[in-house]
């Protein structure tokens, strides 16, 4: 399944959660700079996190350098369209 994510880099703690506009855009706000990939490194393994899925099963197909990304999730479906659901309800904070 692929989603969009928008990255807000230098944020005060990692969260994801919530819409970027009118559409399901998921927002990762990250406290990594975005320098040399940080900040895209960061949001990556916060959505695997939020998700409960290895990194590995999360890969970036379009907007690697952008804030706004498309990452391909591999996994149950409907497991994936009901966190995805719940997330841009709101923010889940992290660390």
């Amino acid at each position: 399944m692929r989603l969009r994510i928008r990255v807000r880099p230098g944020a005060g703690r990692t969260a994801v959660g919530g819409r970027y506009g009118d559409d399901e855009t998921l927002v990762v706000a990250v406290r990594e700079r975005a320098v040399d990939g940080a900040a895209t490194d960061a949001a990556v393994r916060a959505v695997a996190a939020a998700f409960g899925l290895p990194r590995a099963q999360i890969r970036i197909v379009g907007g690697r350098t952008a804030r706004t990304k498309v990452l391909e999730v591999v996994g149950r479906p409907d497991h994936i369209a009901q966190r995805l659901a719940r997330l841009l309800e709101g923010p889940e904070w992290s660390r």
